[in-house]
């Protein structure tokens, strides 16, 4: 907090009267356990969630009145996507949108039945529509919650306040957001694996924050599985920024934001720190503050260090003014207007003229200010990601693999970036294989995880790793005797065959047409050991290979190619693994037509070529019947 110039008084001063928001971001996978801890410490009744009201949207509006007025589905359908987008986040009131915007005007004005549907949206918009339990927020009370706020059993039985976040705050209750963030899980399984394959221990918390292997990472935009700065405009700006501290990625965070990118500051930031453009100030007495960002407002806490310098402001009547800035309250801000220029320019001495512009310029910061203490500490996420990414590619790739294993597309995205590192992605081994994806040690590949195989369940998964324990299985027969057929059922095998988990033991081919033989064989095997005929604890080692007898594989009725193969690791993994159907066509539709990803906004009304494969044809019948 010092070295960066986070300011206390942000988080608690001594003329703040509400209690402060506190933010938690928590693994994904372990929440639960933080609620659970919070309601043993403190007691279930004075630990509760908190309600969340939905209110009424104008395209929602829209299509509930339709439907109550029974306007055919098409025409509601139709004037609810006439409603123009929100603007920076911001929803515009639909009377706005009836006034201001022409197509929606001609149609209130031309069309009947519209001009009623609006009229009556209109009335209803902002209406509160539903409720539900708060994705994070949870309330914490001095004594029984019941003596401040009502309580209600919402869904799943989940207890929670029937007040909002809002009023709850108003009335001195401690709010916590208890935030569940995947990269941190990420982040702990990369240091587990990192641990597990090279014996290394790295202490998260003590991350050398000027390594250049991370920096060279980022000047080069190789951020896929790098917390914040995975957009293709975060890669452009990182490529064109060069950041060499620490201090280059807080700004970063909070300037790739839909306000600043449009008011021009993220360029202005980027072209100052390479000398494109001067660094100008309002007047000197700003400098202080606007230094650490070449002139540019970057942060609330700049607001509050210029209203303490310049204005006068004590720390506790700047956090007003910071909050009024950060919660947009401009009735707050408003009130503060005159203390501020006055000040600044009876105490600071800086011109009148200048404080009104400058004050003119905050009111318009409103909309886009962040602040410093949460940038520098989700910025600390970002480093730490990037860090073990440009360290230790294969086991931060392997972590990011397993927390987005039931995301295809992201799969799809992690793959590629392995093959960009030079890191090559194995198919699951019965041997190699773990629940999640795994690190080959001694060598530069990531294992598929078993577990991200459809139909090949975690409980089944874990069977096969206990039984497998130290010693791996040797063949065909070694497996379906050691594992049990009840455990691991036909669909697991089949699918375990189908992505090359068995393909060290015979092709997938000849395995599939020899399925009902190897279970067969197991369940025999199975019969035998509970009826004690196997002698699983003799003096010698390898008694359980010693009584089994051969698996017989018969002839190959159906014949499965190498593109079946390819078919089933898509069906079953989601992506192709083995190869590639147009692997054959790399090289022609590399020179020859246009990545998808590489077609961009400037490329409009230009003629592009791509190249693909069809997966299905639908045919459809037209009214006329074509």
């Amino acid at each position: 907090p010092l070295k960066y110039d986070l300011l206390f008084e942000r988080f608690l001063n001594p003329d703040r009267i509400s209690m402060p928001d506190i933010d938690i971001d928590i693994q994904d996978t372990r929440r639960d356990e933080v609620i659970q801890y919070c309601v043993e410490k403190y007691g279930s009744n004075r630990v509760a969630n908190i309600v969340t009201f939905g209110k009424m949207a104008a395209r929602n509006a829209i299509r509930d009145v339709s439907r109550v007025l029974r306007v055919p589905y098409g025409d509601a359908d139709r004037l609810a996507k006439m409603i123009p987008p929100p603007v920076q986040g911001r929803h515009i009131p639909l009377e706005v949108s009836v006034r201001e915007n022409k197509e929606l005007a001609k149609e209130y004005k031309e069309n009947p039945t519209a001009k009623r549907v609006f009229d009556l949206a209109i009335r209803l918009e902002g209406t509160i529509r539903s409720h539900g339990v708060h994705a994070a927020g949870v309330v914490i009370a001095p004594d029984d919650i019941v003596k401040f706020v009502p309580l209600e059993k919402a869904q799943k039985g989940v207890i929670s306040t029937q007040y909002s976040m809002n009023p709850v705050e108003e009335l001195g209750l401690l709010k916590m957001d208890f935030l569940g963030l995947s990269n941190l899980t990420v982040i702990n399984n990369a240091l587990r694996i990192i641990k597990k394959v090279y014996g290394i221990s790295i202490d998260i918390s003590k991350l050398p924050l000027d390594d250049k292997k991370t920096y060279e990472m980022l000047q080069k935009g190789e951020t896929i599985g790098v917390f914040q700065f995975e957009s293709s405009g975060m890669k452009r700006y990182l490529k064109e920024l060069q950041p060499t501290e620490f201090n280059d990625l807080i700004a970063m965070g909070a300037l790739y934001r839909p306000g600043p990118l449009t008011a021009g500051l993220t360029d202005s930031f980027v072209k100052r720190k390479n000398g494109q453009e001067k660094v100008v100030y309002a007047h000197d007495k700003f400098k202080n503050a606007l230094e650490p960002t070449f002139g540019v407002l970057v942060y609330q806490e700049q607001v509050m260090r210029i209203s303490r310098d310049v204005c006068g402001f004590t720390g506790g009547d700047a956090d007003t003014l910071r909050k009024a800035i950060g919660k947009k309250k401009r009735d707050v801000m408003i009130k503060m207007k005159k203390q501020f220029i006055e000040g600044g320019e009876e105490f600071g001495g800086v011109p009148r003229a200048v404080m009104e512009k400058f004050w003119e310029d905050l009111m318009g910061f409103a909309d886009y200010a962040f602040n410093k203490s949460h940038s520098s500490c989700y910025g600390l996420i970002s480093y730490q990601t990037a860090f073990l990414k440009a360290n230790y590619p294969a086991a931060f790739m392997a972590a990011l693999m397993t927390s987005d294993y039931d995301d295809i597309d992201r799969l799809s995205i992690e793959m590629n970036e392995c093959r960009n590192l030079g890191i090559e992605v194995l198919p699951p081994d019965i041997n190699e294989s773990f629940v999640e994806f795994a690190v080959v040690p001694g060598k530069e590949q990531i294992r598929f995880g078993m577990s991200a195989i459809k139909n090949v369940g975690i409980g089944a998964v874990e069977e096969i790793l206990r039984i497998r324990g130290e010693k791996v299985f040797g063949s065909l027969e070694d497996f379906f005797t050691r594992v049990n057929s009840r455990s691991v059922n036909r669909k697991t095998i089949e699918s375990l065959i189908k992505t090359g988990a068995f393909d060290k033991f015979g092709t997938r081919s000849l395995l599939m047409n020899n399925i009902d033989s190897l279970l067969a064989y197991s369940q025999k095997k199975q019969k035998e050991l509970d009826s004690g005929q196997v002698d699983l604890f003799g003096d010698d080692n390898n008694s359980v290979l010693v009584a089994v007898s051969a698996i017989v594989l018969g002839p190959e009725d159906t014949k499965y190619t190498e593109q079946d193969y390819l078919q089933w690791e898509r069906a079953l993994m989601g992506l192709y693994l083995s190869d590639h159907p147009l692997g054959v066509y790399e090289v022609f539709l590399r020179e020859k037509t246009n990545q998808i990803n590489d077609i961009t906004k400037e490329d409009e009304g230009k003629k592009a070529h791509i190249g693909g494969i069809i997966n299905s044809v639908r045919v459809i019948q037209t009214k006329k019947g074509d």
